[in-house]
């Protein structure tokens, strides 16, 4: 993407939070992370998330990181858009990897600063003094469970930056949802950050999903989102359904974690999690292999398992 205004248009629809693999020595996979991505786009995704909350960024540092965005345009090119997690408590590594991921033709991802006590007035600086570093925007990572959470009457002060094209709203209470959808709709793209309960946002009007479950079960929750697009809720409540039984496990057991083994078991290139997180144990493979099974069962999952 060569600046906001391409990017603002082409940032809507369903985008795969692509896991970073390692391997079991903690090495970044760079070739099972290519192949994650060649997958994703051949599904038909509308683009792809990398290095964010679930693609484990706190544990990269930011010469891995920088390498990983790299790396990545390099494979996608143009062919779909690119957001570019960005985010860190190091304000000086969040200015390098902003201007690095907008020179790419990627869309920079930003969380607010993670500084305790950090005011209002602060947040806002802090946007309005990394937005203008990439030439194609950025977009406003509201993360609860990593940092601060951002309401309302803040997202809309932020919203007022030329430069923000998107917010990727994590805080999923449905009144929040309700005045976002209702007051920031049209000023900007407004991206749901959890696959597990998107039903909602996209009814009240967002403008896309990222999804890091879909890199485990990704014609399941392809045909729920398209569904849901084309206006036939009925039949993505019932797609949204069918999984409810994995996303209790990714509840329960911690998602990169939950997703990563669940897609080994497919045959992708899941790899392993990074100190410190920890692999799921055997017993856990075991639950996530019999919910596959049952998932493989049911013809309109279109989830199928290897020989």
């Amino acid at each position: 993407m060569k600046d906001r205004i391409e990017c603002r248009e082409r940032l809507r629809g369903i985008f795969n939070i692509t896991v970073t693999p390692f391997t079991a020595q903690g090495e970044i996979d760079y070739a099972g992370l290519t192949a994650n991505i060649e997958r994703v786009i051949g599904l038909g995704y509308d683009g792809i998330l990398i290095g964010g909350t679930y693609g484990e960024f706190p544990a990269l540092n930011p010469e891995e990181r920088a390498s990983i965005f790299r790396h990545v345009m390099q494979v996608v090119g143009d062919r779909v858009p690119v957001m570019l997690c960005s985010a860190g408590s190091d304000a000086r590594v969040v200015r390098e990897l902003t201007a690095l991921a907008g020179d790419l033709g990627g869309l920079p991802m930003v969380t607010p600063p993670f500084v305790s006590e950090v005011t209002d007035a602060q947040i806002v600086s802090f946007f309005r003094e990394m937005a203008p570093l990439s030439k194609t925007g950025i977009l406003v990572y509201n993360a609860p469970g990593i940092g601060i959470t951002l309401p309302p009457v803040l997202l809309e002060q932020l919203a007022d930056i030329p430069e923000v094209v998107g917010i990727k709203q994590g805080d999923l209470n449905p009144t929040v949802i309700d005045q976002i959808a209702n007051r920031l709709s049209g000023r900007l793209r407004l991206f749901c950050a959890s696959d597990l309960a998107f039903l909602g946002p996209m009814m009240c009007g967002f403008d896309g999903i990222s999804t890091t479950n879909s890199g485990a079960l990704p014609e399941l929750v392809l045909a729920s989102f398209r569904a849901l697009e084309r206006g036939d809720a009925i039949a993505a409540r019932e797609l949204h359904r069918l999984w409810y039984g994995f996303r209790a496990l990714a509840r329960r057991h911690g998602q990169p974690q939950l997703v990563k083994a669940a897609m080994n078991l497919r045959g992708f290139n899941g790899g392993h999690v990074r100190s410190p997180l920890i692999d799921i144990t055997p017993e856990v493979i075991a639950e996530t292999q019999a919910e596959l099974l049952r998932l493989a069962a049911d013809a309109r999952s279109g989830v199928t398992l290897p020989a």
